[in-house]
């Protein structure tokens, strides 16, 4: 007798498996599509779903969604109005706090914007919880006393074990004697995110003893430093001392400078490359702090200042940290030695998967060689500010590591312009998924000329500098296996031209240059780049009127996935409102900027718009509007900066467009906008407005 199978699907799989499965899936779209398809799904989606962000008026509390009764990790910090206080923005805080508290019961990890103490004291009660937090503020200090923050959450969050400030602004004495005071909370913190980028002065050596002594069991500690012998109180031999002992289980711990934070592309003072001062950080004390600290798996430390002769500490590095994997330096000299084929200093430390090199001066393509031939494991390389390595040295470190480098970010070179980086990136194009560049483009007609740019080079010419390029008494000579010399070529002898897995691209590119010029350098055929980030920074004042209408954004629409966009202007400096005669102000300067986004079908933008600092003044211009509204496409808009409340309607003809934000997550935020600027009341409207449209999907 035949029998007849009946069809069957994923949705007959036991809830426990479905379960599983949907906890593997972790982009919001996908989820949101999942929990369309039937009402089990849409409860297992919900069951399952622990990591959620809220956006909407605070005030429409009807709106907040009660079926996320698992939620662990909440973000409450961009509600709108944004930046404002969840406290002073509903008549009954404390009604708003309790339904999010029964809304989310399962809270453990919570990030709001604490514009004062009086947000903390009415949310946290909620969750007693809570192990981690994270708080956010651009807007000034309020006139408070000292710690006044930290003492309301460690009143309330009793639980407590991670605690990151890296997007509060706060005075540094406010927290040693928070932590001081709270000794029980501050012994079971394990991750200390202190790397403000709105400090203009950092941590000082005594303020770091304090929270060193206080949190003994850290295991994560990222500290944003001030390392100029100038200042009084700079950081030196005894405070990365007093980490090491007080904080013998550090796994991570990152020590930057504040001027790498606020200025992450400035160039060492002096034109030989060494900063004008030295560190106050000797030899003798990194071996020490390697040695207590053998349990590091990531290390930065950038500190700004010059520190000489750092191949031997990093020589104990290697040896006392066996589990080292992500390593940062900014500013050491002589990290390996180059001498003949034997590996010293840095290239011992051959368990990295992660290495990035900020402005050490004598670095060579020698020096790469060695260091490509001991991390032999890095799949991730960043080098800056290295004036004297060429892109033959940067093409032999990507054939040597072909097998695992799959990101790398090459900036501030003076010998690797656009056309030079991405020459040297050849031996992995088909592999590489991640790159950065700057925008520089003084190599592009000498480009033009070498039809031999396309084929392999000479490994071994390349592997043997003279003596002037290495600055030894011995010429250095390597030999290659064959196997790195056939790593050049795609099999057939020819390179390939394609980016094929190249998924994210970060561009630099100054005030008043092109874009245009990108494919014609090497960037002309990526089929799988998904998401863009482009930095303009300069000064436009006294900059003359660019000699075409664009700054070349349509000859992206090449690139057929491209669906996410970052456009940072943040650092393009001009005339806010008026402009001497023959000058262009910001409202022309963004028309030429976004001239051409409409061609692209762009599913994300982020948009910082350029500022007048003497005003600090970052607001959406009229051009600017009317050409974002163009790009017909977008489903979620970010906005760095304040507009008027009709230049954000034009926003309104862009038919799938549903989220929209203003953020002023710039230090010192505007305290109190200009009447025609985008206020509460504007902020509202507008989003009632964006809400009442129909959405096909």
């Amino acid at each position: 007798m035949a029998t007849r199978c009946s069809a069957t699907d994923i949705g007959d799989l036991p809830d426990a498996i479905l379960s599983y499965i949907f906890t593997l899936v972790t982009d919001t779209r996908a989820r949101n599509a999942l929990s369309l398809v039937c009402r089990k799904y849409l409860a297992l989606e919900r069951a399952t779903r622990v990591d959620l962000t809220l956006r909407g008026k605070v005030c429409d509390l009807h709106r907040i969604p009660t079926g996320f009764r698992r939620v662990e990790r909440l973000d409450l910090s961009l509600l709108s109005p944004w930046g404002h206080d969840l406290a002073s923005s509903v008549s009954d805080p404390f009604l708003l706090a309790g339904l999010l508290g029964a809304a989310f019961p399962s809270v453990v990890s919570l990030t709001v914007y604490a514009r004062s103490p009086a947000t903390l004291h009415v949310l946290l009660p909620q969750w007693p919880r809570l192990r981690r937090v994270k708080l956010v503020r651009w807007h000034q200090r309020p006139q408070q006393s000292l710690g006044a923050d930290f003492v309301t959450l460690f009143e309330h969050c009793r639980s407590l074990s991670e605690l990151d400030l890296s997007s509060f602004y706060y005075y540094t004495e406010d927290l040693p004697p928070a932590l001081q005071g709270y000794p029980s909370i501050a012994s079971s913190l394990t991750r200390l995110d202190l790397l403000t980028t709105s400090f203009t002065e950092g941590f000082k050596t005594e303020e770091i003893r304090v929270i060193a002594a206080a949190c003994g069991n850290l295991r994560e500690l990222l500290v944003a430093c001030t390392f100029d012998p100038r200042y009084f109180g700079f950081v030196g031999d005894q405070a990365l001392l007093d980490i090491a002992a007080n904080c013998p289980k550090l796994t991570l711990l990152h020590l930057v400078d504040t001027s790498s934070l606020s200025n992450p592309r400035g160039d060492p003072e002096d034109d030989d490359g060494l900063a004008s001062e030295e560190a106050g950080i000797t030899r003798a004390a990194l071996v020490e702090v390697f040695s207590k600290l053998c349990l590091l798996e990531e290390l930065v430390l950038d500190v700004c200042r010059n520190v000489r002769e750092s191949w031997l500490a990093l020589e104990a590095l290697s040896s006392k940290c066996k589990n080292l994997r992500v390593l940062k330096l900014g500013q050491f000299h002589q990290v390996v030695m180059a001498i003949e084929s034997q590996l010293d200093g840095l290239a011992l430390c051959e368990g990295l998967t992660s290495l990035s090199i900020k402005n050490v001066v004598d670095l060579t393509d020698m020096g790469l060689i060695e260091i490509a031939r001991g991390c032999s494991k890095l799949r991730k390389f960043e080098i800056q500010g290295c004036k004297h390595v060429t892109w033959q040295g940067m093409r032999l470190l990507a054939s040597l590591l072909r097998r695992t480098l799959l990101d790398v970010r090459i900036s501030c070179c003076k010998n690797l312009d656009a056309v030079a980086s991405l020459r040297a990136m050849e031996p992995i194009r088909d592999r590489i998924q991640r790159l950065h560049i700057d925008c520089v483009w003084d190599g592009l007609e000498e480009h033009k000329r070498r039809e031999e740019a396309c084929h392999g080079f000479n490994l071994n010419e390349v592997a043997e500098p003279s003596v002037q390029d290495t600055g030894q008494n011995k010429r250095c000579k390597y030999t290659l296996d064959s196997q790195y010399s056939n790593a050049l070529s795609n099999g057939n002898g020819f390179l390939c031209n394609s980016w094929e897995r190249l998924q994210y691209l970060s561009l630099w590119i100054g005030v008043g240059d092109l874009l245009t010029p990108l494919p014609m350098a090497g960037l002309e055929d990526c089929p799988n780049l998904e998401e863009i980030r482009i930095k303009v920074e300069g000064d436009c004042k006294g900059k003359p009127k660019p000699a075409v209408p664009a700054f070349g954004l349509s000859m992206l629409s090449r690139y057929p996935a491209l669906s996410k966009m970052q456009l940072d202007c943040g650092d393009a400096i001009g005339f806010a409102l008026t402009a001497p005669s023959g000058q262009m102000d910001l409202s022309l300067w963004e028309r030429f900027f976004l001239n051409g986004i409409g061609n692209l079908y762009l599913n994300e933008l982020d948009y910082w718009p350029p500022q007048d600092r003497d005003v600090n003044h970052r607001s959406l211009s009229l051009p600017a509007a009317g050409l974002l509204a163009q790009c017909l496409t977008l489903r979620k808009l970010f906005i760095h900066g304040t507009a008027h409340e009709h230049f954000m309607n034009f926003l309104l003809k862009i038919s799938n467009l549903r989220d929209v934000q203003l953020r002023e997550d710039y230090y010192p935020a505007p305290e109190n906008d200009m009447s025609t600027e985008m206020r509460v009341d504007s902020c509202s409207r507008f989003e009632d407005a964006l809400n009442r449209r129909y959405i096909l999907d």
